[in-house]
């Protein structure tokens, strides 16, 4: 029960009467399931039950679907024939009232005039009868004669025999429904006298006009009833009484005549709607195929066919469209051809230069070797100009060495050499280099995840590189703090994070960090020799292997690099079983007081009020506090993007309070990570 309800009474709306309410006796768990709609819930709304049925039913529309959207002369073949079908369901219903009105109309006037002449006749014979009734009953007794007896069967039989299947009369008394007596009812052509409404008989009897209405005409044989139309008056008969007669009308030709002009107009809007659709189809199909040609071709221009022109005719807009479409595809290439020519002349310019530069390099560094080693026979001033040159022909060496890599990568000359590693082997090489100047930092470098192997078909060589540049980076950047190198694997991707606690990164810079000769801080000096070449050469590795390599920063809060790749050469990613934002980033510490702000107070708005739990009055001894709430499984939430039912293992060495190496870290939130972002 939600908070500040109430239980309903013994006997309204939720209890169930008869029964008596007491312990073992409250609403079954079935029951309080469905009521508070936990058969519907996993933590998402809508509840698995609909969400499978809303896969079930999306299921077999999906191709449709995909191919409403994506063809434009279906939408519009479509959206004529259903306007068009309104249209013509729209006229067809108005001509069919019209027609419909039309034939009742003609149909009301002649019966009400063939009625009119029907009871003219029918009170001239009674009129023509009563005055020789002398003649043929006897007057003493007050009882008519037989002629006065038969006279309406005879009349009923002489107004109908005009109709010839046209019309039927049936005579009624409201007196008398005997069949024995000179009132009963009579009708002709097997007319069921029930035909005639009630409605239509009380009308009659308090009247003295004609009236009609529209009925279904029931017959005493076995006939179908059909509709039709009655008019009734009121008549005087022989002997002065008054009785009713009826004229009923069927209404068969009219609604055949109605039936034909249905058909007829069927016939008509089912040949107009598929002209339209064909004339739409046609009129779409002179536009649409000029879209589709260019569409075409602008997938093959994307694809490098630059040649790829479209075929004009005419002098139309479309024929505009696509000469202005040729001369944007023939500008394109020129100005891509010129952009290749002028990167094919930079490329060359600079392994030209490259190769150049190692013979004049080779012996500069064979004289400054020989000035380096007699340097101790020098004064202090030229003795240190020696040692400065030698430094600077290193980084001279290292620069001309990048400008090589770099110039491979942009000629597409960059070869793998992939085959199983476990990049803890690697780890350990870069970490053993590192050491030293790490030393000299005082900074500690810390391995988390090493538990297990962390195998992967890669290229050692440059994934050794790639880890060089990345951890010696962190050191220089890292303020004496400690480095963390983090492995992990899941499903089919491997990751390396590497962490530090540094000046980190501003907003913006995680994306340009990739670039070549880019500096965060220009005015920070190189203390090992970098030539800012080393992320841009490092982030071509990782591709070359079809893997990502990410940063992450924040002012003040250190930078996270992470290198993703397949396990398997030439197989797509589809997440990293690492975040790109570590889990103790300030954001991610900020979000975890907050979760653990929320969680406290529900857990304190959750706890029922104990009455009575003191009512002694003494003091309640105070113990030692409760422990913190541990985590209630050592598991790392950072599942793979893309597939969040993998959730990959943390090492016990992380875990935070154990004592293990991550233990100085602060607490790790679950978080789901963009993939999108940094590539």
């Amino acid at each position: 029960m939600a908070v500040g309800s109430t239980a309903p009474k013994p006997g309204g709306p939720g209890v169930r009467t008869g029964r008596a309410a007491g312990p073992g006796h409250g609403s079954s768990r079935f029951g309080r399931l469905f009521q508070s709609g936990r058969l519907l819930q996993d933590g998402a709304p809508g509840g698995p039950v609909l969400r499978f049925v809303v896969r079930w039913v999306r299921r077999p529309l999906l191709p449709a679907l995909r191919l409403w959207r994506r063809n434009i002369q279906l939408r519009v073949v479509a959206g004529t024939l259903l306007m068009s079908l309104g249209v013509v369901l729209l006229l067809g219903l108005v001509v069919i009232g019209q027609v419909r009105n039309g034939l009742l109309d003609a149909k009301e006037q002649a019966a009400l005039s063939q009625a009119a002449g029907g009871f003219a006749a029918a009170q001239e014979k009674a009129a023509g009868v009563a005055a020789l009734g002398g003649q043929d009953g006897d007057a003493t007794d007050g009882r008519p004669g037989r002629g006065s007896v038969n006279w309406r069967s005879e009349l009923v039989k002489q107004l109908a025999s005009g109709g010839q299947g046209a019309y039927h009369v049936v005579a009624l008394s409201p007196d008398s429904d005997d069949a024995g007596t000179s009132r009963a009812p009579r009708a002709s052509g097997d007319v069921d006298v029930t035909s005639v409404p009630e409605s239509l008989r009380g009308s009659v009897a308090q009247g003295t006009g004609t009236f009609q209405t529209y009925v279904k005409i029931k017959y005493s044989v076995q006939k179908e009833p059909e509709a039709g139309l009655v008019v009734g008056k009121r008549l005087n008969d022989v002997a002065g009484s008054s009785y009713e007669l009826y004229y009923l009308f069927p209404l068969t030709q009219e609604e055949e005549s109605l039936s034909l002009v249905k058909g007829t107009l069927a016939t008509a809007g089912l040949f107009v709607v598929v002209l339209l659709g064909a004339i739409a189809w046609l009129v779409v199909r002179q536009v649409v195929t000029p879209v589709r040609m260019a569409a075409g071709i602008a997938e093959r221009l994307s694809a490098g066919r630059l040649q790829e022109r479209m075929k004009v005719t005419g002098e139309d807009d479309i024929a505009r469209l696509g000469e202005a479409f040729n001369k944007m595809a023939q500008n394109l290439q020129h100005k891509i051809q010129q952009l290749e020519e002028l990167s094919r002349m930079q490329r060359r310019f600079v392994s030209d230069v490259s190769h150049e530069l190692r013979t004049p390099l080779t012996t500069v560094r064979m004289a400054a070797d020989v000035i380096h080693e007699a340097r101790q026979d020098f004064d202090p001033v030229t003795a240190r100009s020696a040692e400065l040159l030698g430094d600077q022909l290193d980084r001279f060496e290292s620069l001309l060495a990048d400008l090589l890599e770099i110039s491979r990568f942009d000629a597409g000359a960059a070869a793998l050499e992939a085959e199983p590693i476990d990049l803890r082997e690697v780890v350990r090489r870069v970490i053993g280099g590192a050491e030293p100047l790490a030393e000299r930092k005082g900074t500690r470098i810390r391995v988390v995840g090493d538990e297990q192997p962390v195998v992967a078909e890669a290229d050692a060589r440059r994934i050794e590189r790639v880890l060089r540049n990345l951890v010696v980076n962190a050191v220089e950047h890292g303020e004496g703090r400690d480095v963390v190198v983090r492995l992990a694997a899941a499903g089919g991707a491997v990751a390396v994070a590497v962490r530090d606690y540094g000046v980190g990164l501003k907003p913006g810079e995680a994306t340009r960090v990739f670039n070549r000769f880019w500096r965060a801080d220009p005015a920070r000096a190189r203390t090992t020799g970098g030539t800012g070449l080393g992320l841009s050469i490092a982030v071509e590795d990782a591709r070359l292997h079809g893997g990502w390599l990410q940063a992450w920063g924040e002012p003040g809060g250190g930078s996270q690099f992470r290198l993703t790749l397949p396990r398997t050469a030439d197989e797509p990613l589809r997440g990293s079983p690492i975040p790109l934002e570590p889990q103790d980033s300030r954001r991610a510490r900020e979000r975890a007081a907050a979760d653990e702000a929320n969680e406290h107070a529900l857990r304190l708005s959750t706890v029922p009020a104990q009455p009575g739990a003191n009512r002694s009055g003494l003091p309640i001894p105070v113990g030692p506090p409760a422990p913190p709430h541990a985590p209630s499984a050592a598991v790392d939430p950072a599942a793979l993007p893309g597939n969040g039912a993998r959730v990959v293992a943390r090492p016990a060495a992380e875990r935070p309070g154990d004592g293990g190496t991550m233990g100085s870290v602060p607490g790790q939130v679950a978080e789901r990570e963009d993939t999108t972002r940094g590539r």
